[in-house]
């Protein structure tokens, strides 16, 4: 079975401590905090970005986020950003955690980072939770349950929640293709390839936005969290890092990057990270059927989708990597993340050929 979202946490790591009595009174003059002393503190291993722990104090369990140590952008570690959107987000999307408190004193830390509540319940990493794992009919009514959040989340008024400022409007689709390229030649390590055919094509044949609306843009299984009581029913949807205002299809795109299907291949399954293969799951080509009947949104080239969410995620991963690359983590977890980002560009290249019916 799927564990608790609390038992997941380990011991932290050397390279990510911090000073915990210091954290600790901070949230004292913040927050109504239980007991008296400093929590125990376990880091969450999941995570390849921000980072996250467990505070555990007597009677309540916070989660604290930060960026990795030595990280300087923060627009692509936006502590305050991450806080905002789920604090206007929960009065009309009871999905996110409740947020605790915000500190951008670096005087406490030595980087900005906020506090969250716990969400209770299980997420579906390797495996499904009791209840779901081994009966086709429950995981796909769990799997349909994830998407129908997914479609919820596309139908929220960014202005009448208070995100109407989150990004940019119109120009969604053009703007990712050309950030998202410029990023990967500024990530590039010598043993990984160029993706210029594959950025090249992206930039020709981009389609005109579907749509402006709030999107997650990490929708994946293993940020989700299932009802302890109800595994088939969803109670929270984690890590808002990259939450903005764009194309909903981009976002779904993105989502099903991570979907590895039980027909696929040896190299896709690589980069399993969740169980989205097993029997009662939708396929990746039903997960945008559904999609499309849920929200009656056409869904067009679904192959332009389908390489930009694979090419954006050969982007994170070569981000990551760049850091093991230049020993700025030491976590061996990313070692070989290189060989990822080349079977991604492969993929890419072979969508491509069967869309366009021309070798790459």
């Amino acid at each position: 079975m799927s564990l608790d979202t609390a038992a997941e946490a380990r011991q932290v790591r050397g390279e990510d401590t911090f000073d915990v009595e210091a954290v600790d009174g901070w949230l004292r003059e913040h927050a109504d905090i239980p007991g008296d002393g400093p929590p125990e503190v376990r880091q969450f291993s999941g995570g390849a970005s921000n980072l996250t722990y467990l505070l555990r104090y007597p009677g309540r369990d916070l989660i604290l986020r930060r960026p990795p140590p030595g990280v300087k952008a923060k627009s692509a570690h936006d502590m305050g950003r991450e806080f905002r959107v789920q604090q206007r987000l929960a009065p009309v999307f009871p999905y996110v955690p409740e947020m605790v408190g915000f500190c951008d004193d670096p005087a406490v830390l030595g980087s900005d980072f906020y506090v969250m509540g716990r969400v209770e319940g299980t997420i579906p990493r390797k495996q499904l939770p009791d209840g779901v794992a081994g009966n086709p009919e429950a995981t796909r009514a769990m799997c349909t349950s994830v998407i129908d959040r997914l479609c919820d989340l596309h139908a929220i008024d960014p202005v009448a929640a208070g995100l109407g400022d989150l990004g940019k409007g119109d120009g969604y689709v053009a703007r990712q293709v050309d950030g998202w390229s410029r990023r990967y030649r500024d990530a590039k390590t010598w043993n990984v390839p160029s993706f210029d055919r594959v950025m090249a094509w992206l930039d020709e044949h981009q389609p005109a936005d579907v749509a402006t609306c709030v999107i997650h843009n990490d929708f994946r299984l293993d940020n989700v969290v299932l009802a302890l009581d109800d595994p088939m029913r969803v109670v929270g949807i984690l890590d808002w890092e990259m939450a903005t205002l764009g194309d909903p299809l981009m976002d779904l795109g993105g989502a099903l990057a991570y979907w590895v299907q039980a027909d696929d291949g040896r190299g896709m399954r690589l980069l399993q990270r969740q169980p989205t293969d097993l029997p009662g799951m939708l396929t990746r080509e039903e997960v945008v059927a559904h999609y499309a009947r849920r929200t009656g949104r056409e869904v067009g080239d679904w192959a332009f989708y389908e390489v930009f969410g694979l090419f954006r995620l050969a982007v994170i991963v070569q981000q990551i990597y760049r850091r093991y690359h230049l020993k700025q983590t030491r976590n061996p977890a990313f070692r070989n993340f290189w060989v990822a980002v080349h079977y991604l560009d492969r993929r890419c290249r072979r969508i491509i050929r069967t869309d366009s019916g021309m070798s790459t």
